[in-house]
């Protein structure tokens, strides 16, 4: 009897642990939760450098994304003393064969902007819904080192517990 129970708790164990990682769907209506209507202005919640949360400054704290449903996009960042230029650009979604979907931001000054070569970044989605998107991306830092930066933004207006917005 004992080793049929262990047997049991042993099948249990590995059927739990077999779990494929959660890859995120886009909803039919993404375009919409992160675009809005006519526009939807998105404010960073939380930061984490790989699995470290960031304490914030002034900069981030104050830190916006608008979004339009005509694939433009900008930042507030040139709104913010000392904050550095306003980024326009240009948003899409993409997704891989693998089906990982990424909103993609392409612009001019982009590159610049981002110390990166290219004119485009992605970013991984984790999570889009009308109150959160979840966004992933690799980001080289002053030291020239790739961290992984994970950012959790809501919507303007959103009351977030712990967390004073400067807007």
């Amino acid at each position: 009897m004992a080793i049929f129970r262990f047997s049991l708790l042993a099948l249990v164990c590995f059927a739990c642990s077999s779990e494929e990682p959660y890859t995120f769907v886009m909803p039919d209506n993404g375009k919409e939760m992160l675009a809005g209507d006519s526009t939807k202005t998105w404010v960073l919640a939380q930061r984490f450098n790989n699995k470290t949360r960031m304490n914030m400054g002034d900069c981030f704290l104050s830190y916006a994304l608008t979004f339009k449903p005509d694939g433009s996009m900008q930042d507030n960042a040139g709104e913010n003393r000392d904050c550095g230029e306003t980024l326009i650009a240009n948003w899409s979604f993409a997704k891989t064969n693998e089906g990982i979907y990424y909103l993609r931001w392409q612009g001019d000054k982009l590159g610049e902007l981002m110390n990166i070569e290219e004119d485009f970044k992605l970013f991984k989605i984790l999570q889009l819904s009308d109150s959160l998107i979840q966004l992933q991306f690799s980001h080289k830092q002053f030291s020239n080192k790739a961290t992984l930066i994970t950012d959790f933004y809501v919507p303007k207006g959103t009351k977030v517990k712990g967390r004073d917005f400067h807007w």
